[in-house]
């Protein structure tokens, strides 16, 4: 049965897009079918991938009738700028757009990776009501906690109205450093917010390392850039946690 996840966080800069990359690689290495959507209208996903698809996610969404199957190359549905620009107030049914899009290709994988804006908009609406399960991306600092906060009252709005199946499989820690006392007391008041979300968190926790960074200016991915690093190992290990479930 094909799982359709959004990688979340209504705040930027948690690490979001790369959990999502390597969630994608991870699991395509596992043999697993994954399509790829970036529908982030900053579209680092689809400069990760290095994608040129002739059509994006845009095409979609701003136009109903666009046959999907065109858009998707190399199982990437590519993002877009021009996500920011439709108005979803003129269409019919705005929260579903999404998922109305995926049905008829649904099946033809086992995931289905969604890379999300950071901030609360129709399109976050749109990747929550079209999603199976939530991936919640967060760094071990105050303001990540009060995305979450934020994000915690959206999920309920979208459970209560749009997808009330939707689940948060758990929050995952991003850039941690587990030498600083914050980091520590960050991650303890995420386990109480992870218990009101009735979700965990990830034992797994995916540490600083300048590794990520080398492999993305190289536009590849950790796994295939330096496996055994520090952020390699944990990404990894993060996978086989999710998978475990």
């Amino acid at each position: 049965m094909t799982k359709i996840i959004s990688i979340i966080n209504q705040k930027g800069g948690v690490g979001k897009t790369t959990i999502s990359q390597h969630l994608i690689v991870g699991l395509r290495k596992k043999n697993f079918r994954v399509l790829a959507i970036d529908f982030d209208t900053q579209c680092d996903l689809s400069f990760a991938f290095n994608i040129k698809n002739k059509f994006s996610i845009y095409d979609i969404i701003n136009n109903p009738k666009q046959n999907i199957n065109e858009a998707i190359e190399n199982d990437f549905l590519a993002g877009s700028p021009l996500l920011s620009s439709i108005n979803f107030k003129a269409k019919q049914n705005k929260e579903y757009l999404l998922k109305s899009a995926l049905a008829n290709i649904i099946y033809d994988y086992d995931y289905i990776i969604i890379d999300t804006p950071p901030a609360l908009s129709d399109l976050t609406i749109n990747a929550l009501t079209a999603s199976d399960e939530i991936i919640i991306a967060s760094q071990a600092d105050i303001l990540s906690l009060k995305g979450i906060g934020q994000l915690a009252q959206t999920i309920q709005a979208v459970k209560e109205y749009t997808n009330t199946n939707l689940t948060v499989k758990g929050i995952l820690l991003t850039r941690y450093n587990n030498r600083t006392v914050l980091a520590k007391s960050v991650a303890n008041m995420l386990e109480e917010t992870a218990t009101q979300l009735n979700t965990k968190l990830f034992n797994t926790k995916i540490r600083e390392c300048n590794a990520i960074k080398e492999a993305q200016a190289e536009r590849s991915n950790i796994f295939d850039y330096k496996k055994y690093s520090t952020a390699g190992l944990d990404l990894q290990n993060f996978i086989n946690e999710y998978l475990e479930e």
